[in-house]
């Protein structure tokens, strides 16, 4: 860790958390708290290390209602020629992608950086996930997807060329305002390094599963590390 806990006394600690909690970032904590700013940006990195570790534990198959969706985070887009054209609305070169999955049952989470969305890729991770049996996969159209039901899942799709859900529930509308929630929370870092940008993904994520409870789960992450 980059701070020496047994140097720093829980009540700052508290304080750090709270403000951490509250999106404050570090320089308006600083400011708040009096602690110097390279000091909260190291401990913030060290929640957003212990809330990636927190997430991953809380990682199991289970059963119920599921929405899949890949998207692409960071990078710029280059401009297109005229002949390359067809790739308008990919938007996806020099960007990060990310598989999401959100349970509907209890409206969690779980988000996987992927080299790419084929196949081999994303079924591992929907098998590790989702238990074929009681449930029910929905997706876009995308071609990746085609064989679910031939392992076994039950899958509806949803084309968004020609409608956004409908009365079936058929949509997809849950992890993709995560998606929105996400990026607009990480836009203001203006760029993150692949390696950062995984723990602040899963800090998105932690605090869209745990919007109710957030400080009090990472109060008690936290300070099992100060011992």
């Amino acid at each position: 860790m980059p701070v020496k806990y047994t140097r720093f006394k829980k009540n700052k600690v508290n304080k750090l958390l709270r403000c951490f909690c509250t999106y404050l970032g570090a320089t308006q904590t600083a400011q708040l708290t009096g602690i110097n700013r390279n000091t909260v940006n190291n401990w913030y990195q060290t929640f957003r290390k212990a809330i990636a570790e927190f997430q991953e534990t809380q990682v199991k198959q289970s059963s119920g209602s599921f929405e899949l969706d890949k998207s692409y985070f960071g990078g710029t887009r280059k401009k297109l020629h005229a002949k390359d054209r067809r790739k308008r609305g990919r938007g996806a070169e020099n960007k990060i992608p990310v598989f999401g999955i959100k349970k509907r049952d209890d409206g969690s989470v779980y988000t996987k950086i992927i080299e790419n969305a084929s196949k081999h890729t994303l079924f591992p991770i929907i098998k590790e996930l989702v238990n074929k049996h009681d449930s029910i996969i929905y997706t876009d159209k995308f071609s990746t997807y085609d064989g679910l039901v031939f392992d076994g899942y039950k899958h509806f799709r949803i084309n968004h060329s020609k409608q956004y859900s409908n009365r079936k529930g058929n949509h997809i509308n849950g992890i993709e305002n995560f998606w929105a929630f996400s990026k607009q929370r990480l836009s203001k870092f203006h760029g993150l390094s692949r390696k950062n940008f995984y723990y602040h993904l899963k800090e998105c994520e932690f605090r869209y599963n745990k919007k109710h409870d957030m400080m009090k789960i990472l109060q008690r992450v936290i300070h099992s590390l100060l011992v």
